[in-house]
């Protein structure tokens, strides 16, 4: 079982950038398609980008634009970057795997993490 282990949130302006970290336990995590799912107070979790084994990336609409989603293979981590934060964008935030694109939002592998807040409010 794989271990997430999400880090890097704050309080922040609107208009202000953050960047989020998440680490992986185990081995060939280079194999799986990762992404970032964000869950705001009294809204289902959704998924906000998706980065596949090879580097190909997918970004919700909402975030499109904003947010950069990468992978480092060689730590076992993958990051977001998020710009031009907004209030719509609080939430926790949390990352999760899959062994294709289209699975990391229909069947995420392994237990959630703790996530990691995001505040964004002036």
């Amino acid at each position: 079982q794989v271990q997430l282990v999400e880090s890097g949130g704050g309080w922040l302006q609107p208009g202000g950038s953050l960047r989020l970290s998440c680490a992986a336990s185990g081995s060939r995590f280079s194999i799986y398609a990762m992404g970032w799912y964000r869950k705001a107070p009294g809204k289902q979790r959704e998924l906000v980008a998706i980065i596949s084994s090879g580097g190909s990336t997918v970004y919700a609409d909402s975030v499109k634009g904003r947010f950069t989603i990468s992978r480092d293979n060689a730590k076992n981590t993958v990051s977001l970057q998020m710009n031009s934060l907004k209030p719509e964008d609080t939430a926790v935030y949390y990352c999760n795997g899959g062994i294709s694109v289209s699975s990391v939002s229909t069947n995420p592998l392994w237990s959630w993490g703790q996530g990691t807040q995001v505040t964004v409010s002036s």
